[in-house]
């Protein structure tokens, strides 16, 4: 399918209303590729965050904002991002009423094309300030780990020991786009409770994902049930946090207890 899509090829941006942009893609494609059933072992959403969302009030004035999507991991489809940005550009000489007016629009499009209602906020000038932290949990990063590997690896992922209940953290996660092949980078987090996770073993296999070719969502559902399998946590949670490309940021929750939580904006965002 993807060949057909806007990834990888020239784009004339539109500047008029154009919600055929957005390009599906289907999650079982991936999921099936992964082994993951079809009744899902866990819940999410993916969290995007538009920081070029711009449109013209009802005298023409151009209004900023920042967009909050919330696109459900049960949904059938994710939206290419280089769709989803040219989509989010064709707004820019659009005249709306005002914002709750753009809001409704795009949670139209994008629950058409995402097969799902899609949840959206918009962040006014008012609130830039207030929606930078960091992911929470022990960092592995500094772990003097020796390694070669950077093709998926779980076997790296054991688990032994006494039941315990943390969260860990790493920055050092990298993947590439299945169709253009530029550098995708995030941070991870990982919540569990169940056997102690051996931290250097995890930290391998993060770093493991360096020339792994996915998209962001199935990157995290991949490690989900990597750990899930080879660890045996009695609960767990796998959140990254990818930094932007064309103004979006994707940023997969899955997890099998918890809810997802407010989407913040990491300092590398």
């Amino acid at each position: 399918m993807l060949h057909d899509s806007p990834l990888g090829k020239d784009t004339q941006y539109r500047s008029d209303y154009a919600p055929e942009l957005l390009y599906p893609i289907p999650r079982r494609l991936g999921r099936t590729a992964a082994g993951i059933p079809n009744i899902l072992p866990f819940h999410g959403v993916d969290w995007w965050t538009g920081y070029e969302l711009s449109w013209l009030d009802a005298r023409g004035k151009p209004i900023v904002a920042v967009a909050d999507f919330r696109i459900a991991a049960a949904s059938p489809n994710i939206i290419e991002s280089k769709s989803f940005k040219l989509y989010l550009n064709s707004l820019n000489c659009t005249r709306f009423e005002n914002a709750e007016a753009v809001a409704t629009v795009l949670r139209c499009d994008l629950t058409k094309a995402a097969g799902a209602p899609v949840g959206v906020n918009l962040i006014g000038h008012q609130a830039f300030g207030t929606i930078t932290r960091e992911l929470p949990g022990d960092n592995i990063d500094d772990l003097p780990i020796t390694t070669n590997v950077y093709d998926v690896r779980p076997d790296f992922l054991t688990a032994s020991g006494a039941r315990v209940e943390e969260t860990l953290c790493s920055h050092l996660l990298k993947s590439n786009c299945p169709v253009t092949s530029q550098p995708d980078w995030a941070s991870v987090m990982i919540n569990y409770a169940g056997p102690r996770i051996d931290r250097e073993g995890l930290l391998k296999y993060v770093v493991s994902f360096r020339n792994h070719t996915g998209f962001h969502e199935q990157c995290v559902e991949t490690m989900f049930m990597d750990i899930k399998r080879h660890c045996t946590p009695e609960r767990l949670t796998v959140y990254a946090r990818y930094t932007r490309r064309g103004g979006l940021d994707i940023n997969p929750f899955r997890s099998d207890f918890e809810d997802a939580p407010y989407n913040m904006r990491t300092f590398r965002q």
